[in-house]
């Protein structure tokens, strides 16, 4: 199915048949993705007066409760309520699906005992195309980026300077292949994250980070538009799934 999308002057066809998921599910047990010092999430069984509720143990359906957190356990999309006082929802403040969107892929420099990703880097990977959205895949790009443990390793982090070049370049919705913008351990600075939001000015309660997210070496780099699917969560984040359609021409 062919589907043809009006954005700004052009008309943009895609092929609705052929998605390309990016996301990471959240599974039951210790293999799935994970950080911020929590254990895993669960998904198991509603128990009534010692009862089961499943099909295998006997009941009519399966019931299951499920137990996580979306910053934790899997891709999820986050507004700037994420580090503010004010509660900013992302079912309430983002309004909008489609967009268009760059894949690049950067390898992150070593900085003393850090990898980073810097403003050089993102400026030589977009020049002077106008996106809406970015989705950054970091390299190496193995599979173990779906169940890796990430807590106490100091992942790759983005520098303060390539948010602040992004947000100049008008991007709304960053998408990456880790836990966070922002170091690990940074004394609670948030700088990348502040600086995507602009908590200092005008905020952007519009714009959107997606996390954890896993973009396989089969999609190359280039524009696609992406459908940048959530679960109506009213709270900061919640457990997304964006999919990318790529441009026919």
């Amino acid at each position: 199915m062919i589907a043809q999308i009006q954005y700004n002057s052009r008309k943009l066809k895609i092929d609705l048949t052929k998605p390309l998921d990016i996301s990471i599910p959240i599974t039951n047990g210790a293999s799935n993705v994970n950080a911020w010092y929590i254990g895993p999430p669960k998904i198991e069984p509603e128990v009534f007066e010692e009862d089961v509720i499943s099909v295998e143990n006997g009941a009519s359906v399966n019931f299951n409760r499920i137990t996580f957190n979306p910053h934790s356990h899997g891709t999820h999309t986050e507004t700037v309520g994420h580090i503010t006082k004010e509660k900013y929802s992302i079912n309430k403040h983002l309004k909008r699906f489609f967009f268009l969107a760059e894949v690049i892929t950067v390898a992150p420099e070593k900085q003393g005992e850090d990898y980073v990703i810097s403003a050089k880097q993102l400026q030589f990977a977009i020049g002077n195309k106008k996106r809406e959205a970015l989705v950054v895949r970091t390299i190496p790009n193995t599979k173990d980026k779906k169940t890796k443990q990430y807590s106490d390793t100091n992942w790759t982090y983005f520098e303060e300077d390539a948010i602040k070049f992004l947000v100049k370049k008008g991007i709304k919705h960053l998408l990456i292949d880790l836990p966070s913008v922002d170091r690990e351990e940074d004394g609670g600075e948030l700088k990348a994250h502040n600086a995507f939001w602009n908590t200092k000015g005008v905020i952007r309660k519009d714009a959107t980070i997606t996390e954890f997210i896993y973009v396989s070496n089969k999609i190359e780099d280039g524009a696609y538009m992406l459908n940048l699917q959530i679960a109506p969560f009213e709270n900061d984040a919640t457990p997304s799934k964006p999919v990318l359609y790529k441009i026919l021409d």
